[in-house]
């Protein structure tokens, strides 16, 4: 008897999709984890739900490659059709695979990134999602999941290790920016129903408009140098993971711990 496969664990997305999306999130994961892709032996990295093109999975085996040249990305998708108007574009270090939640590659990735897929999920459905996938990881993996616009400018993302979650990224093209708090729309879903008083996520995202606002003589240097001043600002009452470094990119990561939801 042949055993039947087992059914994809999930739900089908939207699907919708652009190329350079990702481009803010994958950065970031080169720049912090891309030591522990170098250090690894034939790491595997897993996009998880790529959606209808696999413009997301082409980049980020182009941008892992540089950090770390042996990185292999696997590109996993719900839908059989996804999958295989995906497979022409397969190439060394990069395929296709039929799946979901259960993750299924032979080996323990290193990095499973998963943006924009939960989103049309239940808050209360996110963290059982989340341990499914962490425990898929290998030792020092990394899961990044959250959530952005169209096409790339606002961005927040939960870095996650196999204990559960670390801190939450909040990445924007500076110069589409009004305030900081514009990028609550952008909140994965473990926060984005947490944006209301009496939660953490609602007191940083007000005093992060607060610092922007203090900061507003540093907008005649450009939106650069008035982000950076109020992040240094957010400093004093947050606990900001970060360095200036990544703050230049439009970037500020928070601990988990400050911003996870109350109950």
């Amino acid at each position: 008897m042949t055993a039947r496969a087992a059914r994809p664990v999930g739900t089908v997305t939207r699907g919708t999709t652009n190329p350079n999306r990702l481009r803010r999130m994958d950065r970031w994961i080169a720049a912090v984890h891309g030591a522990a892709l170098r250090r690894a032996d034939g790491p595997v990295a897993v996009d998880l739900g790529y959606g209808a093109a696999p413009w997301t999975a082409v980049e980020l085996l182009t941008r892992l490659r540089a950090a770390a040249p042996r990185t292999r990305v696997v590109g996993i998708e719900i839908d059989p059709a996804r999958v295989a108007a995906a497979r022409p574009y397969e190439r060394e270090g990069l395929v296709f695979r039929h799946g979901g939640f259960e993750v299924p590659v032979p080996e323990r990735p290193l990095l499973i990134r998963a943006a924009n897929v939960l989103r049309q999920y239940d808050e209360t459905e996110v963290a059982a999602v989340w341990r499914q996938l962490c425990a898929r990881l290998a030792p020092g993996g990394l899961l990044v999941e959250g959530t952005c616009d169209e096409i790339g400018r606002r961005h927040v993302w939960v870095a996650l290790g196999p204990e559960g979650p670390r801190t939450v990224t909040f990445a924007t093209r500076l110069g589409s920016l009004d305030r900081p708090s514009d990028l609550a729309e952008r909140l994965p879903k473990a926060l984005i129903h947490r944006n209301v008083p009496g939660e953490p996520v609602h007191a940083f995202l007000r005093d992060f408009d607060r610092a922007w606002a203090a900061a507003a003589p540093y907008a005649s240097y450009g939106a650069r140098q008035r982000w950076l001043r109020a992040v240094r600002d957010l400093t004093a009452g947050w606990p900001v993971t970060d360095s200036p470094a990544r703050w230049r990119q439009g970037e500020v990561t928070v601990a988990w711990a400050a911003l996870a939801p109350r109950n």
